[in-house]
């Protein structure tokens, strides 16, 4: 149960209990965000979010990230259009360090002269990444249309001259005027008692702060739109990007909760109205979404969606004709039960992480009214009628005063007086209803458990079974919230292609929910909505798998429908093709991400043998070719009970989760197939370098060597070499960002597989900084493989391993997730309980050893795509 206090100078704390995992998560929201700048100030609040880490009175630049990443934590912040939110997740066992350093960030911050100017470029370099994301520019044109005299109409970033312009005394009159106590909420849950959290709130929050409480300057009010606003560009994207919205009122409206209710019937999820229509059925998009924004001032409900340029009229006509058909007809009875139950779920889903009950705690108590509206919230969703949701419709749903924009790639033909024309068309229609959904819920029998299995648990309580088909089922109970999550594992994926059947293994994925013999795809869809799960497949480098996600009351029906979309994929050719148009389309905007094009190119630089050098979507000609009876004959071969890896983890019963998979998996159909040989790659025998030219504002870079298998020794010895330079507290992070200003995002990674992977290290930079970043990169490599690690930073990467690595499992489904695929890999099931003193046991001289045995600049391979 939720609590608040407020402490003696007016800051406000919500607290929530949360036992499950021993974590704790602190969050402070500052109630003033971008939208609270004057002219002058544009990109300060976000600014802030940069410099609160960079130094206090008692901790120098760098020291708070270093000190919770030390303890195993988590530290990061963001800003919005009305509240800034810095936040640490750490061990319960550190939560008062973890608390202590927030606060002092937040109290005392230095806002050092040198660090403000360092971190001010970083800002211009974060900017400048953020105009080669498509959809960030997409979302500026929405926004600066939308509003044209409200701040909202700004990036909450800022623009690069205005930043620049920025100086340390117009820094700290925001940091006085808005970072007062009565001005934040503390939003605390987890493992600990509402005792600790008083004392700890009143001992390092409390007093006096000297920033007395000082109003907002009122923001601009935005006129009512008149008329239709329409803003298309020509854009070097490969795809188009349209946003379809309307004004809509603030969060404190008694219309919120139906407009949210509306955007899912309309846009979220496969079965929703314009997924459905849109995307399913006519093939017009490549994703479609709807979403109520309802933020502290009157907001928007929009649509956005991703398709090819040559179909924007036609989509553009759809989505209004699907929007107007919400106008003109009440929702159906078993549509608008599902959908309120979705709402419902997403508070059970919410309580899996100790980070996501802080941030709703947080976001209701600072921009919504109080944590009691929360229930109230919940209250008006269960309440709504389809006559009420119909009203908001016609309220808000305005086609004949909208705003369109969209990024078009050149040569594209829409004009803006065709889509006033399909606007106003469908503003004058009465499409009819669409047939209300039939969603099957029969339950069923109840049936008899093969063999006892309670004592095979062990003291893990992980309960590992071997079918008489070959199969494993792994099983975990974990009762702490009514949710469970099942993982179905086989060895293969990218690992089994070769460069005529690339994509195959993806291709295949996106199918297994799309129809079997029993159901077709929108039964299927409508299912998933009903028992308010998700459900959906996956091909990696190494295996492909199927993953599901539900609450536990639910659990036979899912379970049945997982097993029927696993065992009996029908492949219909109607739903094959309307997946490979969009796995098509999704090879063909790769370019619109420069950083995944740089990952793509390293990979064909490093390997010019091994499948991994493949791209996981795979290639236009190759997807082309690729026909169903590769489906199916993959399908047979590779995805065989006897070959399955199976794991539930959550509020089951175990006797009832083996009951049902000895059922459906029990038996083998007999026509499983070796796996293929893969060829092992040679390490390369000079430095590797690859180039492609990106008209993009920033250059991304990325340098990186052979690396180790998931069954190494030196793994684990790896990960921690990698962790010391990356993290905020890392090597490259200290000197390519905080010291010398040259990126937002530097890291290194090592992704192990069946084969050996890679270890590399990405960056961002202005071109101008690339040949330089680069000759700092290798500086870095150069130093690990010369001299040991401290036993400082060797004890930092250790902690922020253990504690990344725990706060990671909250869910049931990332445990049900390594689970399966640490046991189908051979590692184990169990092996993630030993992960902890695994990395404890990793020495300065590993870590040596295991950087001279993969960090060889002679066998390197570097890629760079931008100008």
């Amino acid at each position: 149960m939720a609590s608040r206090f407020l402490l003696d100078n007016g800051l406000t704390v919500v607290f929530d209990e949360q036992r499950v995992a021993k974590v704790a998560a602190f969050q402070v929201w500052v109630k003033a965000g971008s939208a609270d700048e004057r002219a002058d100030q544009i990109g300060l609040a976000h600014l802030h979010e940069h410099m609160l880490f960079k130094g206090t009175k008692r901790r120098g630049p760098g020291e708070i990230a270093h000190d919770i990443e030390a303890h195993g934590g988590e530290i990061n912040a963001w800003t919005s259009f009305d509240q800034t939110v810095y936040h640490i997740v750490i061990a319960s066992q550190f939560a008062r360090l973890g608390l202590d350093a927030l606060a002092d960030a937040v109290r005392e911050s230095a806002f050092d002269p040198g660090e403000l100017e360092r971190e001010i470029e970083v800002v211009c370099e974060e900017i400048k990444r953020s105009q080669d994301i498509p959809a960030r520019r997409a979302s500026k044109d929405l926004f600066a249309t939308a509003y044209l005299r409200h701040p909202y109409q700004r990036p909450v970033i800022g623009w690069e001259e205005a930043v620049r312009a920025h100086t340390r005394e117009g820094v700290l009159d925001f940091y006085r005027r808005h970072y007062a106590p009565s001005n934040m909420v503390l939003s605390v849950a987890g493992d600990l008692s509402l005792a600790q959290v008083r004392g700890w709130a009143e001992e390092l929050f409390g007093g006096d702060w000297g920033r007395p409480p000082s109003s907002a300057p009122p923001r601009p009010q935005e006129p009512p739109l008149e008329a239709t606003r329409i803003l298309l560009r020509a854009d070097e994207v490969k795809e188009a990007y349209l946003n379809l919205s309307f004004p809509a009122p603030s969060v404190s409206h008694p219309d919120a909760p139906a407009l949210d209710l509306l955007a899912m019937i309309a846009g979220q999820g496969e079965a929703s109205r314009l997924v459905m229509q849109v995307k399913r059925k006519r093939s017009l998009v490549n994703e479609i979404h709807a979403y109520a924004y309802t933020p502290k001032d009157p907001g928007l409900m929009a649509v956005s969606m991703t398709l090819p340029a040559a179909n924007a009229e036609a989509a553009l006509e759809e989505a209004a004709r699907v929007l107007a058909q919400l106008r003109t007809n009440p929702v159906g009875p078993e549509e608008l039960a599902t959908v309120k139950a979705l709402m419902e779920s997403e508070a059970v889903y919410q309580r899996e992480t100790v980070q996501g009950l802080a941030r709703k705690l947080g976001y209701f108590e600072s921009a919504a009214g109080g944590i009691e509206e929360e229930a109230r919230y919940y209250e008006r969703i269960a309440a709504l009628t389809a006559e009420e949701i119909l009203a908001a419709a016609r309220r808000y749903l305005t086609l004949e005063r909208a705003v369109v924009t969209g990024l078009l790639p050149l040569g594209a033909t829409l004009s803006a007086e065709r889509v006033k024309g399909i606007l106003a068309a469908a503003a004058g229609e009465s499409p009819p209803a669409p047939k209300d959904r039939k969603v099957p819920r029969g339950e069923r029998a109840p049936l008899q458990v093969t063999a006892p299995i309670a004592a095979r648990g062990g003291t893990s309580g992980i309960i590992v079974e071997r079918l008489a088909s070959g199969a494993s089922v792994i099983i975990r109970e974990e009762s702490a919230v009514p949710l469970f999550a099942m993982r179905a594992v086989f060895p293969g994926g990218l690992r089994y292609e070769a460069e005529d059947t690339n994509g195959l293994t993806t291709l295949l994925a996106r199918n297994l929910t799309r129809g079997t013999p029993s159901r077709d795809a929108e039964e299927i869809s409508h299912l998933i909505d009903d028992m308010a799960g998700s459900l959906a497949g996956a091909g990696g480098r190494n295996s492909v798998s199927l993953r599901g996600e539900f609450l536990s009351k639910h659990f036979d029906r899912a379970f049945g429908l997982f097993a029927d979309c696993l065992l009996h994929p029908s492949f219909p050719e109607g739903e094959l093709e309307r997946e490979r148009r969009l796995l098509l389309q999704d090879i063909h905007t790769r370019e619109d991400k420069p950083s995944g094009v740089a990952f793509d190119l390293f990979t064909r630089a490093l390997f010019s043998l091994h499948p991994y050098r493949l791209n996981n979507l795979g290639e236009a000609a190759s997807v082309e070719r690729l026909a169903r009876s590769a489906l199916g004959e993959y399908h047979s071969g590779h995805l065989d009970p006897s070959q399955l890896t199976l794991c539930v983890v959550g509020d089951v019963k175990a006797e009832r989760v083996m009951a049902l998979a000895h059922e459906a998996f029990g038996r083998s159909f007999g026509k499983a197939v070796p796996p293929p040989e893969v060829p092992l790659e040679p390490a390369p025998a000079e430095p590797r370098r690859a180039h492609q030219q990106l008209a993009r504002a920033q250059t991304h870079l990325v340098y990186g060597f052979q690396g180790v298998r998931v069954t190494d020794r030196s793994r684990r010895a790896l990960e921690v070499l990698s962790t010391v330079l990356s993290g905020q507290g890392g090597r490259l992070f200290v000197e390519l960002r905080d010291r010398r200003s040259m990126a937002y995002s530097v890291s290194s990674l090592t992704v192990e597989g069946v084969d050996p992977g890679y270890f590399a290290v990405y960056i961002g930079t202005s071109p101008e900084k690339a040949e330089s970043a680069l000759e700092a990169i290798r500086a870095e490599l150069s130093r690990l493989v010369e001299e040991p690690v401290s036993a400082q930073e060797l004890r930092r990467a250790q902690q922020h391993l253990i504690g990344v690595h725990e706060i990671g499992l909250q869910r049931n489904g990332a445990r049900a997730a390594l689970m399966a695929l640490d046991h189908c890999y051979g590692i184990g099931a169990e092996a993630f309980l030993s992960y902890a003193g695994q990395i404890q046991s990793v020495t300065a001289e590993q870590v040596l050893e295991v950087a001279r045995r993969i960090i060889d600049h002679r066998k390197s391979a570097l890629a760079i795509v931008g100008p």
